[in-house]
């Protein structure tokens, strides 16, 4: 993003897993703190500590990340976030996706955890197509 800012853009699209038992509470976890401006620091916790997601885990994360637990607790009990989430999983079924994470770059489909310099690569194709 920063080697090309103004040219791409990031968007993120949900998709717990549906045989992980807290794979739908983590989603809601991300977005309650990316309500509160947290969204990449809980993410990172998250894969960090990806055995931790229980209900008490993530409000245990939500505190050493500084965000307000009260109303970070209220998100996560309401899953205030779930149309988005039900939205997203939907999505990824209509396309008929099944692995993450997969990246669409300008259409182009990259299925599984790629080396930064492999998505750099096509990100710099793609620019270079839109170029032209």
């Amino acid at each position: 993003m920063s080697e090309h800012k103004g040219k791409i853009r990031l968007v993120i699209k949900n998709y717990p897993y549906k045989y992980r038992d807290y794979s739908h509470i983590a989603a809601e976890a991300t977005l309650a703190a990316g309500a509160q401006g947290k969204y990449w620091e809980m993410h990172h916790l998250l894969l960090v500590r990806g055995t931790k997601l229980d209900r008490k885990s993530l409000i245990d994360h939500a505190a050493k990340l500084g965000l307000n637990v009260q109303q970070f607790t209220a998100d996560l009990d309401s899953m205030k976030h779930g149309n988005e989430i039900e939205r997203d999983k939907k999505l990824a079924l209509d396309l008929d996706l099944y692995n993450t994470p997969t990246y669409f770059i300008n259409g182009r489909m990259v299925i599984g955890n790629r080396p930064y310099e492999h998505l750099k690569k096509i990100i710099e194709e793609e620019l270079a197509n839109v170029a032209k």
